[in-house]
């Protein structure tokens, strides 16, 4: 729907001094349903389609061969994208990546990097010469707010998903064979808090994301350690809102990693 920026943010403020939002939602609720699907690519080491409300993400990991770092001789390594198809928004244009695809896929990048979700030390093959490289493929279907936390859960599911292509014996890849699981240790989970005249919101619609003020991604494993935080938005937090913020965070990763 076209917003009217400056009403619509009046009447969001006047709704959360209520506890309530738009859609009828209390501050901190997400959105229903939240439903995650695996295996969706039949072309993929491993996929996940995640779905919040009207927003949904699809997520692909595929995986080669590649010459490990040298200075990380026996690791292997992995990369993120994030793609907005033109048909999951009105404001989303074909072309290169755009500033939000490249700052999407640098929260989710290290979000599954500083968790040391994946044990990187298992991609390698052959050290100093050969280790796979994990692709993570990030794809926006629908876009109605909350694009990070959708496209977090959907990068650790389809990981969860995935498993590595058959070596043959001379050497070459079968992708058409699978063998064991990635290996994944942690599972890490984004929670994003938006900020408006002092209320913080959490799974903000594509609507009220127009209207905040300034937004905070909260990455945790699964023991609540945080490992990785992202600050976004055209304001500041206080040292109150942040600590609040932190805490709705670790709460609220607890809740989306039941869907997994």
């Amino acid at each position: 729907m076209t917003v009217d920026v400056k009403n619509f943010r009046r009447y969001v403020i006047e709704l959360s001094k209520k506890n309530k939002r738009a859609d009828g939602r209390a501050l901190l609720d997400y959105r229903k349903p939240i439903k995650i699907e695996y295996g969706i690519s039949k072309n993929a080491e491993g996929s996940a389609s995640v779905t919040i409300g009207k927003t949904n993400v699809v997520c692909g990991v595929k995986m080669e061969i590649g010459t490990p770092y040298p200075d990380r001789p026996d690791e292997g390594t992995m990369i993120v994208s994030g793609e907005f198809a033109a048909i999951a928004s009105p404001n989303f244009e074909p072309g290169a990546p755009k500033e939000n695809a490249i700052e999407l896929a640098r929260i989710v990048d290290r979000g599954i990097r500083e968790s040391g979700a994946i044990d990187v030390k298992k991609l390698c093959i052959t050290e100093g010469e050969k280790a796979w490289i994990v692709f993570i493929d990030i794809y926006i279907q629908n876009h109605d707010g909350n694009l990070i936390d959708a496209a977090a859960l959907a990068a650790i599911a389809a990981l969860s998903n995935a498993k590595f292509p058959k070596i043959n014996e001379n050497g070459t890849v079968d992708y058409h064979e699978h063998t064991e699981p990635l290996p994944i240790v942690q599972k890490p989970i984004a929670c994003t808090i938006n900020k408006i005249d002092g209320k913080l919101f959490v799974d903000s619609t594509a609507d009220e994301e127009q209207v905040f003020d300034g937004r905070l991604t909260v990455t945790s494993n699964e023991e609540g350690i945080i490992n990785a935080m992202q600050k976004g938005g055209r304001e500041g937090f206080t040292e109150e809102e942040l600590n609040k913020s932190v805490e709705i965070a670790l709460e609220k990763a607890k809740e989306l990693r039941k869907y997994l």
